[in-house]
């Protein structure tokens, strides 16, 4: 069972990576698509909201500054990066790292929800404002992060994007928070 989700959750990758050639400035632009990375059976899914630069080189999310700080803040809620599955809302880095357009969010929006009806996560961290528009739409991180909230049959736990804590320190313990309320959750 857990290799036919593994399978299933391959296959999604691989059905995303080669959907190029693509008419998304976005998808012919990119270097790598990033599908995401994980275990099928992770009992978390993090949701940022598009790869970087470090990420569209390496194909993987999460690989700069921002992915080390959540490596520390997922140690702190008890959990280890290969527990986890973590992708993004956008699969390919917009150029010059600008928002994703909605039509863009629209255009990943099935593959990450086939990748979160395979996995069946208990928990979805959405990471930062983009990421949590998607799962819930109309609430403020700022008023949203650290809670629980149900949100179309999964339970989602919002959090400041990572990357906002480096450019921001007053987000740091936030963040540290945060995660400690993530071990509590599960």
């Amino acid at each position: 069972m857990a290799d036919d989700r593994q399978a299933r959750l391959d296959a999604i990758a691989a059905e995303i990576v080669g959907h190029r050639p693509c008419a998304f400035e976005i998808c012919s632009q990119a270097t790598n698509i990033v599908p995401g990375d994980g275990p099928a059976g992770a009992r978390v899914v993090l949701v940022g909201e598009a790869p970087g630069a470090r990420e569209d080189a390496t194909g993987h999310p999460f690989v700069g500054s921002a992915g080390r700080f959540l490596d520390t803040l997922l140690a702190e809620a008890g959990l280890t990066r290969e527990a986890v599955f973590i992708t993004n809302v956008v699969k390919a880095r917009p150029p010059k790292n600008r928002d994703p357009r909605a039509d863009e969010v629209a255009h990943y929006r099935p593959w990450l929800e086939r990748q979160l009806e395979v996995i069946a996560p208990e928990l979805i961290v959405p990471l930062g404002r983009h990421a949590l528009e998607f799962f819930v739409p109309g609430v403020k991180i700022t008023q949203a992060h650290g809670q629980v909230v149900e949100a179309e049959g999964h339970r989602v736990l919002p959090w400041f994007h990572p990357a906002a804590a480096l450019h921001n320190q007053s987000l740091r313990e936030t963040l540290h928070a945060d995660a400690r309320g993530l071990r509590d959750a599960l």
